[in-house]
This record gives C-alpha cells, structure tokens and sequence, in this order.
C-alpha cells in the first residue's frame, strides 16, 4: 500500500455495514504505519444542539482518526432527519452542494496519508435534485471498495452495484464480504459466487462479532495488498 490513498466505502444498502467497514479500513492503514483520516461527507440523523447535528457514525469516523479533526470536516453535511439526505436536506431547509465536501476533503488530504470516505445508503444516493453521490466520488477522484452485506437477497444487491459503479466510471478496487446476519446459512456459497461474478477482487470477510464490534481484530481478515 502506498500513501496518497484515498478510498470511497459504499455498499450494497443501508445497513450492509459501511461503518464498520470503513472503520476497519482504517485500522488496516495505521497498522502500515500511515495516519488516516475517516470521512463522511452526507450524514442524515444524528443529535441536534445547539443548532448543529452530531451523526453518531460520522463521529465514529472522526474519533478512529489518526489526528484531531473538527467534526465539520470530517462531516460537512450533517443532516438532523433520519431519511433520504436529499429529503433531509429539503426539510432542513438545505441544498447539498459538493463546495464544502470538496473543502474538507482538501484539507482532509494535506493531513493524512490516507483517507477513507463513508458514503450513505447504497451507490447512486440522490443528495440533491442535479447532485448524486456518484458525482461526488467523481470530484474526489476516489477508489471504491464495495461493502456486501451478507443476508438473502445481497446477490442481487452486490450484482447492480457493481453495474451502477462500473456504468458510471467508478474505480472499483475491490469488494469486502460483511457478516451483518449470523443467522446467514448461505453466506459461504454466496461469498464464493460473488467471488467470481464481481469485476474485483474480495479484500476479505468481516466475521459477525457476538461481543461487539472491534476495528482491529477485523482489520486481520483484510488484505490490503489487493489494493496495489
């Protein structure tokens, strides 16, 4: 792995595990000596005071950081209403516009060797009438890792994700498989079809951890050399 990496998390869906994953990107990279920097440049639902909204899963990111960040750069578009970012922004009041992403993404990099960027819901995210995620990770010039939930219809879901990645230019590097519902009982099947069928190699499989989640143990199960 080389430094100047810079990496877009998406998934098959909301709740495939993007987080967890980015967090264990993350931890993967500073155990290669580099400092890293998380990013999530939409979040939708978080707690409001003040008049500004902490999205918990953006201050995971903010914290796993290798340096001390400003929430507002690790998450320039916080959003209060748990929905759509593109309504959440409606309702706000608001227009998601990639100015700000651009801005704290650029600061972002000068800080650290890499950065790892969570984006929301699935890949073709609308954030605003002309504006969808795609065009952001266009911006940034961002490869992306797609996260593949495991649980009955995540086939599917990975098949048209890779399709929408590839059809609009997206760099995809690679696929991690997310053990998200332990009761799964095709996951190895389906982790070995996938494994054929996606345009990019399985960087690895994150166990589901009965005890909790834990970045550096999951870090373990990746392998970043597939990223070179």
């Amino acid at each position: 792995m080389t430094a100047a990496a810079r990496f877009f998390i998406t998934g098959t869906d909301t709740g495939c595990g993007k987080t967890e994953t980015t967090l264990t990107l993350m931890a993967a990279l500073k155990q290669q000596g580099l400092k890293v920097a998380g990013m999530k440049p939409v979040a939708s639902g978080g707690r409001t005071a003040s008049g500004h909204t902490v999205n918990k899963d953006a201050a995971r990111l903010q914290a796993a950081s290798s340096m001390a960040l400003d929430y507002d750069r690790v998450c320039p578009w916080s959003l209060p209403e748990p929905v759509a970012p593109h309504i959440a922004a409606a309702h706000a009041g608001r227009e998601i516009t990639p100015a700000p992403v651009l801005e704290a993404f650029t600061e972002l990099s000068r800080k650290a060797d890499a950065v790892v960027v969570e984006g929301i819901g699935g890949w073709r995210v609308p954030l605003s009438e002309n504006l969808r995620m795609p065009d952001l990770v266009a911006l940034l010039r961002l490869q992306v890792i797609l996260v593949v939930g495991l649980r009955l219809g995540c086939i599917n879901h990975a098949l048209l994700s890779m399709d929408g990645i590839n059809n609009d230019g997206g760099v995809l590097m690679g696929w991690i498989a997310n053990h998200v519902d332990p009761d799964y009982s095709s996951a190895v099947e389906t982790v070995s079809y996938l494994t054929h069928a996606i345009s990019a190699p399985l960087l690895g499989e994150i166990p589901f951890m009965h005890g909790g989640f834990d970045p550096v143990a999951a870090a373990a199960r990746i392998d970043l050399a597939a990223l070179n």
